[in-house]
């Protein structure tokens, strides 16, 4: 599409967007003065769906009336009401996923069961500036083998005077220590620059290798269209705050291939993953379900799925396929204008990326209040970078158009 710098243009984009009734099913944060923001932080905390607070009633009434009658009626199953919506969301089979616990908790439980290094066969891939999280997890699980973090980790790293990870890197790195690696772990898109990766040919050259590999999609479930059963990929996990508009604290979803499914290696237990027929004859003996909830530990956050709910029925109205295209035409457009109007921002997001542009920006902590100021509400992280995304369900073009203006003046005063 040919772009032009003009608001006319932005309205014409916005009549012509299919998803842009969407908007109506979420609520907008307004300012002291009761004026819209241009809320463009969706890949950090997702706005609320308007059904939210009805799904909520509704499980609230049910617990004062019932009490722990409520359980049985309504609660026990809950999370199997989210699961073929999210495996739809992310490539899978409906018996490959299960929605339960925080990001990291889960991150854990998939390590523990799927990294099992060998004396010679005990690195693990993983980029250099991942998320912290990611960090901390791999090297606690490493040390858990009795290996030093040190010598197990293989970071990723872009070559020198360069933002982002070349495709043709992360492959030699994955062939050129086939014999060392157990375990490939890597973000879907990178949280800082933005930058999405090849999960289907990283699968096929990692497991081509001998590798087990598993992705962390916390800013690529909602964002990117995902084939993670059809792709190969082992293990996955991911947050549904961000862009899946869940709410903060919001459980985690997981992804485990059905051919791990009849799993005989290590797992933490817990009652909730215990075979259903069974489960209140309270045996002492572990019988797994033979689904991706076999991993289960605890039985379900009822009032933090709610919302999840609300979301993933919008999801399903609206289709990832034209998600996605208008996650793409969105952020293009903003490139576009930036390019325009703010020549000196350098934007670090290649054009393998979701939604997020990551700009920067001189001075970029004292540009983000400005933004803030202005009624702009965006990220900055550190040193120098403002993180932009665009939602494609609740976020408009005209809004980009004036939040490019809105940067201008901030940068040049």
């Amino acid at each position: 599409m040919k772009y032009k710098n003009t608001q006319a243009f932005a309205q014409n984009l916005d009549k012509t967007d299919k998803l842009a009734k969407h908007r109506n099913d979420f609520i907008y944060p307004k300012d002291n003065n009761k004026n819209e923001l241009i809320y463009f932080a969706g890949n950090s905390l997702g706005l609320q769906p308007k059904r939210v607070s009805d799904h909520l009633t509704k499980e609230l009434s049910v617990w004062s009336e019932k009490g722990v009658l409520g359980q049985e009626e309504r609660w026990i199953g809950y999370h199997e009401r989210l699961t073929d919506s999210t495996a739809k969301l992310v490539g899978a089979l409906s018996s490959e996923v299960v929605v339960m616990n925080a990001l990291t908790v889960n991150i854990h439980l998939l390590l523990i069961s799927f990294y099992q290094p060998k004396e010679a066969k005990y690195k693990v891939i993983i980029e250099k500036d991942a998320f912290p999280s990611d960090y901390y997890a791999v090297q606690s699980q490493i040390k858990l083998h009795g290996f030093d973090p040190k010598k197990a980790l293989i970071e990723l790293t872009p070559r020198e005077g360069e933002n982002i990870l070349r495709h043709e890197d992360i492959i030699s790195t994955i062939e050129s220590h086939r014999d060392e690696i157990a375990l490939i772990y890597l973000g879907g898109v990178n949280y800082y620059t933005g930058q999405s990766f090849n999960l289907k040919e990283i699968t096929k050259v990692g497991r081509e290798n001998g590798s087990i590999v598993g992705f962390n999609l916390a800013h690529s479930a909602g964002n990117l269209l995902l084939s993670l059963h059809d792709w190969d990929v082992d293990f996955s996990a991911w947050c549904t705050y961000k862009y899946l508009c869940a709410g903060p604290g919001s459980p985690s979803g997981v992804f485990i291939h059905e051919r791990h499914h009849k799993w005989n290696g290590p797992r933490l237990l817990g009652w909730w993953g215990h075979n259903k027929d069974s489960r209140f004859e309270m045996s002492s003996t572990f019988d797994p379900i033979n689904t991706a909830e076999g991993w289960q530990i605890s039985n379900a956050p009822i009032m933090g799925m709610v919302p999840l709910l609300a979301s993933l029925n919008i999801y399903s109205k609206a289709g990832m396929n034209s998600i996605r295209e208008k996650g793409k035409n969105i952020s293009s457009y903003m490139e576009f204008l930036i390019h325009q109007m703010i020549p000196s921002v350098h934007i670090i997001t290649p054009e393998d990326r979701g939604c997020q542009l990551s700009l920067v920006i001189h001075k970029g902590k004292k540009v983000h209040d400005c933004l803030l100021g202005k009624g702009v509400v965006c990220d900055w992280r550190n040193p120098d970078v403002i993180r932009v995304a665009p939602h494609p369900l609740y976020n408009s073009f005209v809004e980009v158009f004036n939040f490019v203006k809105i940067l201008k003046n901030a940068i040049e005063n």
